[in-house]
């Protein structure tokens, strides 16, 4: 069992403050037997926590591997038989590393990656996902003709200040590239701290 107090269990206070609401809404789209693959597992503390709240479901955390060790340390020391073993991802990788999921789950990525991430998200979750499955976000947003919130502004600033292919993306430029992958949006659902929850369906073809 991983020790509490190891260097390389990472801690995320913003993943503290939006687990609770995450999952509020997680739970009307989840069903017994679903796996949910996690783009962008970060410190690895979202899936120990979902793990928890939703044993009926398989949560599967992804990263690229500097996030590792962190992953590894909250998963292990949780010790959750429906938790798997982090896997190695980036968005930009060839092949997509996994297969019938029935939900693609990426919280805090999309602003966070530069802007061609975004569209390949939706080939990966295309090629991941049984037809009807889900692809879920979790982040801030902009909306064509609605000016952003000034919380966000500022957060966008920093974003772009710290690196120049970072930024809030617009809801229309992201469900362009999801239509384009086969989705169809379906949920727009306003969160805490000026965030949304975003939900896609596979359009079975």
């Amino acid at each position: 069992m991983t020790d509490l107090t190891s260097s390389d269990k990472r801690h995320s206070a913003a993943c503290d403050r939006n687990r609770n609401p995450i999952g509020d809404q997680l739970q009307n789209f989840l069903a017994d037997g679903d796996v949910v693959w996690e783009v962008g597992s970060g410190t690895g503390q979202h899936a120990v926590y979902f793990g928890l709240r939703f044993p009926h479901i398989v949560w599967q955390p992804s990263d690229r591997g500097e996030h590792h060790p962190s992953i590894a340390a909250w998963t292990a020391e949780a010790e959750l038989r429906n938790v798997r073993d982090v896997i190695e991802f980036d968005l930009f990788d060839p092949v997509t590393p996994i297969g019938e999921v029935d939900v693609v789950f990426c919280a805090n990525t999309i602003h966070i990656a530069p802007w061609p991430a975004t569209e390949r998200l939706f080939i990966h979750a295309a090629a991941a996902l049984r037809p009807g499955g889900h692809v879920i976000t979790y982040g801030p947003y902009r909306y064509e003709g609605r000016a952003l919130e000034p919380s966000n502004e500022q957060f966008d600033q920093w974003l772009r200040s710290v690196d120049p292919t970072r930024g809030i993306r617009t809801f229309e430029d992201v469900d362009a590239h999801a239509v384009a992958a086969g989705f169809e949006h379906v949920d727009d659902l306003e969160m805490p701290s000026n965030n949304r929850l975003l939900r896609w369906r596979k359009v079975s073809r």
